[in-house]
């Protein structure tokens, strides 16, 4: 089961380094709960942010680690990005980003019903001469 749930995450990290945003969701449950460094809900919040992140900063995601045990799986990431268009009004600097990231999922039956995700947001802000959020 462990492995069958690895695959699933691979498949969450591939399609967000796709952007691609329907792949993304398609991977959760539809009461998943989503826990992020900007709010936590289920993916009505979270799809929104997710967009503005692919779009704006053009993120992509390099596994580091993966550790699976039962339906949990928790990854530690490279993040990388840039700023290339304006995330909630603020400025596009051009700048790029590079921060560790983790994030621990809870899979069942193929989706993602809970998933956690903790990222130096101050510093990734900080990298790109933005405000922070």
């Amino acid at each position: 089961m462990s492995e069958q749930n690895k695959r699933v995450v691979m498949s969450y990290v591939d399609a967000f380094n796709r952007g691609d945003l329907d792949g993304v969701c398609a991977l959760f449950a539809p009461d998943a709960l989503i826990h992020g460094a900007l709010g936590w809900g289920g993916l009505e919040m979270a799809r929104p942010l997710w967009e503005q992140l692919m779009r704006c900063f053009q993120m992509s995601l390099e596994v580091d680690a993966v550790v699976a045990e039962g339906d949990t799986v928790v990854v530690r990431y490279t993040e990388r990005g840039r700023s290339v268009q304006s995330f909630r009004g603020g400025p596009v600097t051009g700048k790029d980003y590079e921060v560790l990231a983790m994030e621990w999922f809870v899979v069942k039956e193929g989706h993602i019903e809970r998933r956690w995700g903790v990222r130096d947001t101050a510093s990734m802000f900080a990298q790109m001469a933005l405000p922070p959020p």
